[in-house]
């Protein structure tokens, strides 16, 4: 781990200073300092003069998203509502979307959804929004390689936070993900020590980039780093067959980790079928069906990944401790 050393007045410093540096400089709480910038008369004089002095010497600027929220018009953060597909897996983003509601209600914002087919009319939408002062900042869902909602958003200078990595482009906005390498990693080393060697994955075909994300986790913790990967597209019906096959052929697998839940849930009605069903198997998502027919999966915590959004846009919350520009929250690993 690399140490963090204390700045020290009038010291440059090898990135942009933060909220915590100037705390740090100060020596206050990175609350005082929020409330020196937002709400100055509530801090005693000294205090004021000590963190406006700590701000000078480190050339700390708030972040345009901060100061723009201070002047904010409607205290309303807009989120774009996915249309209903069915399936499993989708629970996951209604958790992320009722806990950003409870939380920004805590922190006196209010969450607007709003419906699009496609980037292009949610691009028109968002313009409606910010241009009738409905919204004051955005959260992005479901963002992609070449995403043009976050340079759109940019060029406006709109507060504005990415739940997803940018995948390889100019990562210089706001972002919170889940690390799904980690969560397939940690699944592949418990199977790896509880069940064998031949550890499976079920992913998705390549070229989604959460799907690589979670097949390289998987990866990582072989010994070898390569193993028997089955593809199948995001149906229970498709992986069913996918496994089915597998097993029929009497290739060795001692264990499977799937890319989403609703793969794990079609790999377990295969293994039933083929009399194995003992097969550990391990989905992602862990979603209530999951949990109902007793599978093993890595949990999202879209909970915590809605808190880290709104530290990003809000500034960090008494309780946070602060956040960086970049957040990946690590997912569980919820055995059954």
């Amino acid at each position: 781990m690399t140490p963090t050393c204390r700045p020290t007045k009038g010291a440059p410093v090898a990135r942009s200073p933060r909220l915590e540096d100037v705390a740090l400089a100060a020596g206050v709480s990175r609350q005082t300092v929020s409330n020196v910038i937002n709400s100055p008369g509530i801090v005693r004089e000294d205090t004021r003069e000590r963190v406006s002095r700590a701000i000078a010497d480190l050339g700390y600027r708030p972040h345009a998203a901060a100061r723009s929220l201070r002047t904010r018009r409607s205290s309303t953060i807009a989120i774009h509502l996915d249309p209903y597909a069915g399936g499993i897996s989708g629970v996951v983003l209604d958790r992320f979307v009722h806990a950003l509601t409870d939380l920004a209600g805590v922190r006196g914002m209010r969450v607007l959804l709003y419906a699009a087919r496609d980037h292009r009319e949610e691009i028109g939408r968002l313009t409606e929004l910010l241009d009738g002062g409905e919204a004051d900042a955005i959260v992005i869902t479901g963002t992609f390689h070449g995403d043009p909602r976050t340079r759109w958003l940019a060029g406006r200078q709109t507060p504005f936070v990415a739940f997803g990595r940018p995948w390889g482009e100019d990562d210089h906005h706001a972002w919170v993900d889940v690390d799904g390498a980690a969560g397939t990693r940690a699944a592949t080393r418990w199977a790896l020590e509880s069940a064998g060697p031949e550890v499976a994955f079920v992913g998705w075909p390549s070229g989604s980039d959460t799907g690589d994300d979670r097949e390289a986790g998987w990866r990582s913790a072989l010994p070898t780093g390569d193993g028997l990967r089955l593809v199948s597209e995001e149906s229970v019906s498709d992986a069913r067959a996918v496994v089915a096959q597998a097993l029929a052929s009497g290739t060795a697998v001692d264990a499977l980790v799937c890319a989403s839940d609703s793969l794990a849930v079609g790999a377990h009605l295969a293994a039933v079928a083929a009399g194995r069903a003992d097969l550990p198997i391990v989905g992602f998502d862990n979603t209530p069906a999951a949990e109902a027919i007793g599978l093993s999966s890595v949990e999202q915590r879209p909970e915590r990944v809605a808190s880290a959004a709104l530290d990003l846009l809000l500034g960090p919350s008494e309780s946070s401790g602060g956040a960086s520009r970049h957040v990946l929250v690590e997912p569980q690993l919820v055995l059954r």
